[in-house]
């Protein structure tokens, strides 16, 4: 029977006019089988440090006085074999040319999307892939990325994808821990060194990975691959 895998999405800087630099997608992803102890050991760090069970993991509250329960989130993603990690970097949103390309940077978005997730889907296996609901994830832009995702893998009868949905970060600690790797990576790829407790993040990963979080990785690392785009290339 072929291995079902869940794929958790979320993103950081990723509006047009935020003023921030660099723009991070990013997906964590696991077989579907292992879902629920992972939820349950990271709500197990969750009580080991004082906090709620339920308490929504944000990458905007690591501070000083959480900067080693956020470490242990990080080493546990590191030592649970079954979990890994993509991200995609846009380094410089001011140098984006939608016009050029005759799209909108929400068509630009979501075609980002298609790049970061086109990589880790297998053919031999079936995935559930769930997006952080964002006011840019329509129903039909959802439709339409299953339906290009589909095509791109010769899945016309959606036996490998077999859904796209959107759902609500705070319910699902997944979602979650790829806003948190994704904050790394933003960061470090922002070059922000102004909370020493993401500093410290950012230099456990760097570590852990034996990576500098900055430049493009092989197209198969396993644990923590990423992609470097640039403006330039086609949109």
């Amino acid at each position: 029977m072929s291995e079902i895998i869940n794929i958790y999405c979320d993103e950081s800087c990723h509006l047009e006019h935020d003023r921030q630099t660099a723009m991070v997608l990013g997906a964590v992803w696991c077989p579907a089988e292992k879902v629920r102890v992972i939820h349950e050991r990271i709500r197990e760090i969750k009580q080991r440090h004082g906090l709620r069970r339920h308490l929504e993991i944000k990458w905007t509250s690591v501070s000083a006085s959480k900067a080693q329960f956020f470490l242990d989130l990080l080493d546990y993603f590191f030592d649970e074999a079954d979990l890994h990690f993509r991200a995609l970097i846009i380094p410089d949103k001011s140098k984006l040319n939608h016009a050029a390309f005759n799209h909108t940077h929400d068509a630009f978005y979501y075609k980002m999307y298609f790049n970061l997730l086109k990589i880790i889907i297998d053919p031999a296996c079936h995935y559930n892939i769930y997006l952080d609901i964002k006011d840019t994830w329509g129903r039909r832009k959802v439709a339409k990325l299953l339906e290009v995702l589909s095509n791109d893998r010769y899945d016309f009868s959606r036996k490998i994808i077999r859904k796209i949905q959107t759902v609500r970060s705070h319910e699902i600690e997944l979602v979650q821990m790829a806003d948190l790797l994704i904050g790394v990576i933003s960061y470090v790829n922002r070059g922000l060194a102004t909370n020493e407790a993401k500093v410290q993040m950012v230099q456990r990963m760097q570590r852990r990975s034996g990576k500098r979080l900055t430049q493009t990785t092989l197209p198969r690392e396993g644990k923590v691959n990423l992609f470097r785009w640039h403006a330039g290339e086609v949109e």
